[in-house]
């Protein structure tokens, strides 16, 4: 095969080798990573601890008992207390987030959430996913009764289901999370056979290494590049700015693994690309001296007259 057309073949493999690579790292880190429900949770864990997911959630929890008890109130044409049990709610629900047991309990409704969004987008029918709040309620309501709150007792612990997903949504995602489970392993796959064709072919394959060195690093950029937009886009997309800082610690903490990924390419792109131009600097400089000790330079002779 002529060497021009082993370059251009060679050039066309690793090209279409590092358009993968970033398609390849966000498609893998999704099906084995956050389709991953111990991952998922492990993951999902820290922000137990976020004084902004905190908050979103005490807010949740406390709307959701106060509805209720509101409800009751009304069905029993009972007069409501003066001032209420909101501030009494407020304070151990909040003081409630800030407790081991939040934790627990954060870990297991990430787990269910997680379990249910996964066999919704494994199962055909369709139907909405939804998530059931009473053992957060149950266990607020323990407190607020040991702390003899007014109308503790009366706050019910029903099986309420918070919509996750709707219906149609669940639809939409499960062709995207179908794709999604091919794409995770033969995207990696493809990128690596490409690359690995295209220096087996090129004339120069430390120029062609170098070239898919450079290639990956900058693959990892644009994946870097792609999560900066992604999480400022996401933000932008929700009206209460109070709900953005927990919204935006969600997102860190699902695209952690994809940002040391993204970065990950980089380092070693660049260190693979520069470890290359030293070694072809090397080889230079050897031939270069070996070609002066087999011409060594010739003495100067004494002319006869």
């Amino acid at each position: 095969m002529p060497t021009r057309l082993r370059n251009a073949l060679s050039a066309a493999l690793i090209a279409l080798s590092c358009l993968l690579v970033p398609f390849g790292a966000l498609a893998a880190c999704v099906t084995y990573g956050l389709a991953d429900t111990g991952r998922y949770v492990t993951a999902m864990a820290p922000l137990a601890a976020d004084p902004a997911v905190q908050g979103a959630v005490a807010d949740s929890v406390e709307a959701g008992i106060l509805d209720e008890v509101d409800d009751r109130l009304e069905a029993s044409s009972a007069a409501p207390e003066p001032g209420g049990v909101r501030p009494f709610v407020d304070d151990a629900v909040r003081s409630f987030t800030r407790t081991e047991a939040f934790h627990t309990a954060w870990d297991a409704g990430n787990r269910a959430v997680h379990d249910a969004v996964l066999r919704a987008l494994r199962d055909d029918r369709e139907r909405a996913v939804t998530v059931d709040l009473a053992p957060i309620t149950a266990q607020v309501k323990r407190r607020l009764t040991d702390d003899h709150v007014l109308l503790a007792r009366r706050i019910p612990v029903e099986h309420t289901e918070v919509p996750v997903l709707p219906a149609d949504e669940v639809a939409r995602l499960r062709k995207g999370y179908d794709v999604l489970e091919v794409a995770g392993f033969w995207l990696p796959v493809s990128a690596a056979v490409l690359a690995a064709a295209g220096i087996a072919v090129a004339a120069c394959r430390r120029r062609a290494v170098t070239a898919t060195a450079l290639g990956t690093a900058l693959g990892g950029a644009f994946l870097a590049l792609a999560v900066a937009i992604g999480r400022r886009l996401t933000l932008a997309d929700i009206g209460e700015a109070a709900h953005r800082p927990a919204a935006g610690a969600i997102y860190d903490a699902l695209t952690q693994t994809l940002r040391t990924v993204s970065w990950l390419l980089v380092v070693l792109g660049l260190t693979v690309a520069l470890a290359c131009r030293l070694t072809e600097y090397l080889a230079r400089r050897r031939r270069a001296s070996a070609a002066l000790d087999a011409d060594p330079a010739q003495e100067p002779t004494r002319a006869r007259v």
